[in-house]
């Protein structure tokens, strides 16, 4: 019987394999702890859930603030593509790196769908 880590980076994989606009993607505690990922080599896990968890931080103090509700995802566009994260399960974000060519309503649906997967796991 796989583990919970394997069966969570099973889910990531298949995430990108089934969605090639998806470069990358990781699931993050709130606190900044990578929990699986699926990031290629050239990336720090540490640094990354590092600053996925202030991304998200600020999105929290921005939306409290700003009296936007609960934080659903937290959306960076850049040049060389988008950084999409979406809750996933109490106190996890699922992260994604897509390219610039990516369609965000697709990616919303393939990630949502690996929501669901990831909370029956966790």
């Amino acid at each position: 019987m796989a583990s919970r880590t394997e069966e969570l980076n099973k889910i990531l994989r298949g995430l990108q394999t089934g969605t090639p606009d998806i470069e990358a993607s990781a699931l993050i505690s709130e606190d900044g702890l990578m929990i699986a990922s699926a990031l290629p080599q050239h990336y720090e896990e540490i640094r990354v859930a590092g600053m996925s968890s202030t991304l998200l931080s600020l999105g929290l103090r921005a939306a409290t603030e700003l009296e936007r509700g609960q934080v659903e995802q937290v959306l960076i566009r850049g040049q060389n593509g988008y950084v999409v994260m979406v809750t996933a399960a109490p106190g996890t974000m699922l992260l994604t790196l897509t390219t610039k060519e990516a369609k965000l309503g697709l990616i919303f649906l393939d990630m949502s769908r690996a929501v669901e997967a990831i909370k029956r796991v966790l």
